[in-house]
């Protein structure tokens, strides 16, 4: 395999790649055209040559989506999570095949794709109307991805960078304030969803941080709990104990009420196990059936939908709960800084984008304190000049 180089006119070029074909031994070019400077085309040469030896040669002008694709879905899988994974490939074989998958790479513009996503949001599969905005996003994501793996090698650019596509209009939080947070976790206890809603609205805990939780994590003469797993649950690998979502540990600070609470659950829990002939140690799960075992992330969710339901409660997901705790949080003035370190986030600002709902409304009060503050200053100064 070895390619070279042939100069069409200024700055266009043409680059040749020689091979045999493994089946027949016979010879074949393929031709690529380049824009560019002498330099830049015998590194894209290089470039193609080397993925020629890889086994990883694209051509642009025969591949399509279709089959490029599930390629890359297979080159992809190891460095995602398999529930990522099995995303991705339900977003590719649902949607983006079914509206781009005859299309070439060669031919794939921002025009292409975007009518691609047109095409999209008429492929909704439960209910009626359009798909929302939000699943074409994530179609969007996962084709920038896929093509961005094909610059510079066999795309000069993403074509996908540019494509137009809906705007996704930010949903409206739904969160218990503090009445609705009392009654919820009233009507819960005596029930194995306690805990669970205890931790994700007292302590803004991801469902999967819940389910992995184990007692050893807790300090509770000191009121400490780390966060330092997460549980997730694929159809392929079934439940995986991984790094929480920052990829980093946290530290919680548990309020006195939590405490008391925690303490009579792991009473009660180890009660049980020692009737089982089991001790409760620090590898034992904090939410767990009779017999020791951990519920799964998902069993959490439905739980939850079901007790929604059953106590007529406003209608919000689990991970709502969560939401709920920031929100009170933030209204009861504590830093958002604090809430982010506390919610398991990576920057302060995602804190500060998501609940921007909460910091309007302190910003208002912000503003007042400092009028009156001005207001008292100017008082002083008059005071000061009148003697």
């Amino acid at each position: 395999m070895k390619g070279s180089i042939v100069r069409r006119g200024p700055n266009r070029y043409a680059i040749i790649l020689e091979m045999r074909d493994p089946a027949t031994g016979k010879r074949r070019r393929k031709w690529h055209s380049f824009n560019g400077t002498r330099a830049e085309a015998e590194t894209k040469r290089a470039r193609l040559v080397a993925d020629l030896g890889e086994g990883v040669y694209v051509e642009p002008k025969k591949t399509t989506l279709a089959k490029y694709l599930p390629d890359w879905l297979e080159t992809v899988r190891p460095t995602v999570e398999p529930r990522t994974h099995e995303r991705y490939a339900e977003l590719v074989a649902s949607y983006l095949i079914p509206a781009l998958g005859g299309v070439t790479l060669s031919k794939l513009d921002k025009h292409v794709i975007g009518a691609g996503y047109a095409r999209i949001r008429d492929m909704r599969k439960k209910g009626a109307g359009p798909l929302s905005a939000r699943t074409i996003l994530h179609c969007h994501r996962v084709l920038s991805a896929a093509l961005k793996e094909l610059v510079p090698n066999t795309l000069t650019y993403n074509p996908a960078t540019d494509a137009k596509r809906a705007k996704v209009e930010q949903r409206e939080m739904q969160t218990y304030d503090l009445v609705q947070t009392i009654d919820a976790l009233d009507a819960l206890r005596g029930s194995w969803m306690h805990v669970p809603a205890l931790l994700g609205i007292l302590c803004g805990m991801r469902r999967g941080e819940i389910a992995a939780l184990r007692w050893g994590a807790l300090d509770l003469d000191s009121g400490r709990l780390s966060v330092v797993r997460a549980a997730s649950k694929s159809k392929t690998a079934g439940i995986r104990y991984k790094a929480p979502k920052s990829e980093k540990a946290r530290t919680i600070a548990l309020s006195p009420a939590v405490i008391a609470e925690l303490r009579a659950h792991r009473a009660k829990q180890a009660e049980s196990m020692l009737r089982l002939g089991t001790r409760l140690d620090g590898d034992a799960f904090v939410v767990a059936r009779a017999d020791g075992s951990p519920y799964d992330p998902d069993s959490i969710t439905k739980e939850w939908r079901l007790l929604v339901l059953k106590h007529g409660w406003k209608r919000i997901r689990f991970h709502d709960t969560r939401h709920s705790h920031a929100t009170h949080l933030l209204a009861n003035r504590v830093h958002p800084k604090v809430a982010s370190e506390r919610l398991g986030h990576s920057r302060v600002g995602i804190t500060l984008d998501t609940y921007s709902h909460v910091i309007e409304g302190l910003q208002e009060e912000a503003v007042s304190m400092v009028d009156d503050a001005m207001a008292k200053a100017l008082q002083n100064r008059a005071a000061r000049t009148d003697r």
